[in-house]
């Protein structure tokens, strides 16, 4: 299949703070462990080993059994359960991504960063055979914003899951989501591949009682022959290993002060993150609340729930699956759960790990690796073949609109719309008459200066009525340049963060993940564009 691409720092739709991540900027440096390059990883893998402690093996039993216990209802590929069982290996080690339980798997990005993951194992293993890579889909089962995951995108709709939630997302149960399907289904036609859709939906939603069961097989029904590991991290089992980070916590709020330093490192950028002084929440089935302190005692915000400290730290030790990692303490949990080398993200999850290493370094914790995540374009060949014939390439397509609009208009007129040449001609002959000024009346240089600006200000004025004139003369080549445009950035945005990977899906069937897959390379750091 034929492929192009642009690099993130082109495409546009990267912050300066990722642009210059990328760029591995001076400014940077002491924000990261290693920049993630295949010859990196060595050196952290021998971190990784050089920090064991007598716990790791402790760590690892658990987090075997509770994989085993989370997958004991699921048919799973022998490929994920060997690496389920090799975590019990001083020699596995994990690359990580998370993302949030949107339904049906919200947009297209969720596949990206599942697929880079996989990728990286892949070739990391090919670098250092004498290791074990495991790929790791980290369920934000412990979210709480369930409007950013009730619905998704098909075809422009949205189809939307009106249904509420209180407590952790992914204890949520799935009942209404029948009526919900009733409506996707008719959308989806009858097709071999609409059918398989269908079937996805319901065995994922439907024959599951909550949300993250829910999620847990749709992930491994697109991606389990791959050896991808799923972790609910919502668990008693996985947070007992946790506790002395949260009592620390809770005790020293170490996180606030050490994150508030990094922030001020990054004030030129925009912050992804700010601190609480606890970033801890209290979490039942239908409660999830910020911790806070005061009055010297620990209370559950928008509640009547209090302890003394005894109180909380004996709740803690009892009841550990009651206290869940907020956006800061979050990464520091899943690094002491896992044995980890890398976390894949998007640009803003990227950033907001960036404000974490002292932090990190303060809890003597490996600091993984940060790789931004694979961004993709998905083109029909029909699309590509009407990029050609518009004489359209993938920096113009990327570009904004009244850029790509200008840009064109210019380059198809038989006849020089910049009126740069005249400018530059004006400017010229005004020199000459500043040296007489000077050498005559010097009462005279404000005069010049204003026709100066009049003349330049007309000839400004004057192209920007040639370039609107010739824009209405071009209008049907350039409207077919703008419907293309919005057809591949809906809304003007990236399409993998409009799109559900079931519209293409419903065009490729079961050939697209394996398409992408073979297409992506993790460590490149380019935009891709894959025609399908």
């Amino acid at each position: 299949m034929p492929t192009d691409c642009i690099t993130y720092q082109n495409s546009g739709y990267f912050s300066s703070l990722m642009n210059d991540y990328l760029d591995q900027k001076n400014n940077l440096h002491t924000l990261y462990n290693r920049f993630p390059k295949i010859e990196n990883f060595e050196n952290q893998i021998l971190e990784k080993q050089a920090n064991f402690n007598s716990n790791d093996d402790i760590k690892r039993n658990v987090l075997v059994s509770v994989l085993q216990n989370q997958y004991s209802h699921i048919e799973t590929s022998l490929l994920t359960k060997d690496n389920i069982e090799s975590l019990l290996s001083s020699n596995t080690f994990t690359v990580t991504t998370g993302h949030q339980l949107n339904l049906f798997s919200g947009p297209l990005y969720f596949l990206y960063k599942i697929i880079s993951t996989i990728n990286l194992t892949n070739e990391l293993k090919e670098k250092y055979p004498t290791y074990n890579f495991v790929p790791v889909y980290w369920m934000a089962t412990e979210d709480h914003d369930f409007e950013e995951i009730n619905y998704f995108n098909f075809k422009g709709k949205k189809f939307r899951w009106n249904t509420s939630s209180l407590g952790p997302v992914g204890r949520l149960s799935t009942e209404g989501l029948d009526e919900f399907f009733e409506v996707y289904e008719l959308e989806l036609g009858s097709s071999i591949n609409a059918q398989e859709i269908k079937k996805m939906f319901k065995e994922a939603y439907l024959n599951h009682d909550n949300l993250a069961d829910a999620t847990r097989h749709l992930a491994n029904s697109l991606f389990g022959s791959y050896g991808l590991v799923i972790i609910d991290a919502d668990h008693a089992d996985l947070k007992r290993t946790f506790i002395p980070y949260a009592k620390e916590e809770l005790l020293h709020q170490s996180s606030h002060k050490l994150v508030l330093e990094t922030t001020e490192k990054l004030k030129e950028y925009s912050i992804q993150v700010n601190p609480r002084e606890i970033n801890l929440f209290y979490i039942e089935d239908t409660l999830r609340e910020r911790i806070i302190f005061e009055d010297e005692k620990y209370k559950v915000n928008n509640t009547k729930i209090e302890f003394s400290e005894a109180e909380i730290l004996n709740l803690l030790e009892q009841s550990p699956e009651k206290f869940s990692p907020n956006v800061i303490m979050r990464p520091l949990y899943q690094e002491v759960i896992l044995p980890n080398l890398c976390y894949i993200g998007g640009g803003g999850e990227i950033a907001y790990w960036l404000e974490l290493k002292s932090f990190f370094d303060v809890s003597k914790v490996t600091f993984p690796m940060l790789l931004v995540r694979n961004s993709v374009l998905l083109v029909s060949e029909k699309q590509s073949n009407k990029a050609d014939k518009l004489d359209l390439n993938w920096s113009d397509l990327f570009s904004k609109q009244d850029e790509l609009i200008n840009k064109k208009t210019k380059e198809l007129s038989a006849f020089p719309i910049d009126l740069t040449p005249l400018k530059e001609q004006l400017i010229a002959q005004f020199k000459d008459l500043y040296n007489i000024a000077t050498v005559t009346d010097e009462s005279f240089i404000g005069a010049v200066k204003a026709q100066e600006a009049k003349q330049i200000k007309g000839l400004a004025h004057l192209e920007k009525r040639l370039l609107k004139a010739q824009k209405r003369k071009l209008s049907d080549i350039l409207q077919r340049m703008i419907e293309l445009q919005n057809d591949l950035f809906p809304n003007q945005g990236l399409q993998e963060r409009q799109a559900n990977f079931s519209e293409f899906y419903l065009q490729d069937g079961e050939n697209l993940i394996p398409m992408i897959i073979n297409q992506l390379k993790p460590l490149e750091n380019n935009f891709e564009v894959i025609t399908l």
